[in-house]
């Protein structure tokens, strides 16, 4: 296929993911619910609110924790959605002002007691109350951890936004694994399988290739599709297509055929170790169960990605059917530059 040096032909990741889809019952439910509890606090401005609805994030929890109950897929809506609020907000911040959002954040999730007044601190609150009522101490020690580690590579992400700089490849692959919040989401899985996974796990060898593959290829895959909206809106840096055209030397549709390798290298990772864990652990070791629930987010976050308009707008179907990427206008003052002129 010929394509113009205005788009991109995304790789086929549905065809090297062999894991099974389905999506959550109690999504219409959950997702009223959890849109009203988040409108409830003055936290998006107005500017934001039609995309960041149009997003539809409670669909991607839909997709990811097909297993939850109705109660449980609205706790994670709920999480998901204030992990959007924070990230949206601290997109339009310096590196120390996103810091401090996210310390509102982080001291509010890890003290019930702590209160600054702030909205934030008090959404953070309410969704705390319920999770930590589930939660076992394990599972919760390790998510407040997880937290302290996500606020720490907003805030690194919002300096090197702030400075015009792209991390090398050996730097960006902890950050994004961090700045993306997918191993928080992972960790509401322990409360949703009802287990608290033992810490030991979090050491043996195929525990841990496979969490770090399913991770990396939620995050690697995510800035694929996300990398149109992201340049358009010039927050780019922080993105995988950005980082290897960067650190190789490479060109855009070279950096989307490498993602796409790449992805396929994290799916067979993650089959793997996993088939490894069942071997030594048992099918039935709630180690197992967890690494297993992992698959729903990886393929999910794919099938997400195209039923939502947060990357690929309008055309989202089309992109999903002939996989090519137009890409779009640079926004200028919170308006779309036009496009430029055919040569």
């Amino acid at each position: 296929m010929s394509l113009a040096a205005s788009q991109i032909l995304l790789p086929d990741l549905f065809s090297t993911l062999s894991l099974k889809f389905s999506t959550n019952p109690w999504y219409k439910e959950a997702s009223e619910e959890s849109r009203a509890w988040i409108s409830s606090y003055d936290l998006i401005p107005d500017r934001k609110r039609i995309f960041f609805f149009q997003g539809v994030s409670e669909l991607l929890c839909a997709n990811s924790y097909p297993y939850a109950s109705r109660d449980q897929l609205r706790t994670v809506c709920d999480f998901v959605n204030l992990l959007f609020v924070v990230d949206e907000v601290s997109d339009d911040q310096s590196g120390i002002d996103a810091l401090n959002t996210g310390r509102i954040f982080l001291n509010a999730m890890a003290d019930i007691n702590w209160d600054d007044g702030s909205e934030l601190s008090n959404i953070t609150k309410d969704f705390r109350s319920r999770f930590a009522a589930f939660a076992g101490p394990n599972n919760f020690r390790r998510f407040i951890k997880l937290c302290e580690e996500y606020i720490e590579c907003v805030a690194v992400e919002a300096e090197l936004r702030e400075h015009g700089q792209v991390a090398d490849l050996s730097t960006y692959i902890p950050l994004r694994r961090n700045n993306s919040a997918v191993p928080l989401c992972f960790s509401l899985i322990e409360h949703m399988l009802a287990v608290d996974i033992d810490d030991r796990h979090y050491d043996n060898t195929d525990f841990v290739n496979a969490y770090w593959a399913a991770c990396d290829y939620v995050c690697w895959s995510n800035d694929l599709y996300s990398y149109d909206m992201e340049q358009s809106k010039g927050i780019h840096g922080n993105n995988a297509v950005s980082v290897l055209m960067n650190e190789y030397g490479i060109g855009l549709q070279e950096a989307a055929d490498m993602i796409g390798a790449q992805c396929a290298g994290f799916a067979d990772t993650y089959i793997s170790s996993k088939q490894r864990l069942a071997q030594t652990l048992g099918s039935d070791s709630d180690a197992v169960h967890f690494i297993d629930a992992l698959g729903c987010w990886m393929i999910g976050n794919l099938h997400w990605s195209f039923d939502s308009l947060r990357y690929f707008g309008p055309q989202h179907l089309e992109v999903k059917e002939t996989r090519v990427v137009v890409l779009r206008p640079k926004e200028i003052g919170g308006e779309t530059s036009p496009p430029p002129s055919a040569e």
